[in-house]
């Protein structure tokens, strides 16, 4: 009876002994989630003042695209879009760049059947009404080219110059300060244009002392044109000065090329 006493006693203190670990081991594990609840998450941390974070740079401890100021910049920045191509309106064709070989380029039509570049258009038909409501009577006497043109008008300057005396080489050399060895005018661009005065339609240096020619030699570069050829860069353009051809390059490039005055060699040289 008293073995039997014994056994049964012992077996209650072992029973009371695991219940009493069972318990203490549920009172680590509450206990251990209630301190993992007291670390801040990482929300917290990440928008937590910068008094809280002694010794730390804020802005390494927030990850950039979500810092307070990127998240404001993004939403007040205008959209992103593509940079404007101005590649064509700067395109360099010249003695020394002749025109590409797969060059195209769209066209439109002006009133007395002239044509440009459909993107110059607005630009040239907005001077010349300009230039019509000052008095004034500009007019569009050549404009895009095609090879062939440009062969023709190439070949008849050779051939008036060697009926004056001059060797096929000279002729050659000569003619081309004048009119553009064929792939290398701007005219066949279609980005140029030759103007001269109604009333006085030469070719000639006398057309800068037209009113037209003034007007345009002090405003074209509003519309984003200059005067491709001025007399004192001839050295540089390889042409010479031609007071009656404008070349189309955007207003920016055409206002800084007026101001400083230097043609679009300089400016590309510069850029």
């Amino acid at each position: 009876m008293r073995s039997s006493v014994k056994w049964i006693w012992r077996l209650t203190l072992v029973s009371v002994a695991c219940l009493g670990m069972g318990l203490y081991g549920l009172s680590g594990c509450h206990e251990q989630t209630s301190i993992s609840r007291e670390v801040p998450s990482t929300e917290t941390r990440r928008t937590a003042p910068l008094e809280e974070l002694p010794g730390e740079d804020y802005a390494d401890v927030i990850p950039r695209a979500v810092t307070p100021e990127t998240e404001n910049s993004m939403e007040e920045d205008p959209q992103v879009t593509e940079p404007e191509d101005t590649d064509w309106m700067l395109m360099l064709v010249n003695p020394q760049n002749t025109l590409p070989e797969d060059f195209s380029v769209t066209l439109k039509e002006l009133e007395n059947h002239q044509a440009v570049d459909a993107r110059i258009y607005e630009d040239l038909q907005t001077m010349l009404e300009d230039a019509r409501k000052e008095g004034l009577s500009p007019v569009v006497r050549s404009s895009y080219r095609t090879q062939a043109d440009q062969e023709i008008l190439y070949a008849n300057k050779v051939s008036r110059l060697r009926k004056q005396g001059y060797s096929r080489e000279e002729a050659e050399a000569e003619a081309a300060r004048w009119v553009a060895f064929p792939g290398t005018s701007e005219h066949q661009l279609g980005l140029a244009v030759d103007i001269v005065a109604e009333s006085y339609r030469a070719l000639e240096e006398d057309q800068e002392n037209t009113p037209e020619q003034k007007w345009l030699m002090a405003n074209a570069h509003r519309y984003g044109f200059i005067l491709r050829y001025p007399e004192e860069k001839s050295q540089i353009t390889g042409i010479g000065y031609e007071p009656w051809h404008y070349r189309y390059v955007g207003r920016e490039a055409a206002g800084e090329i007026y101001e400083k005055g230097i043609c679009l060699e300089e400016y590309l040289e510069r850029s």
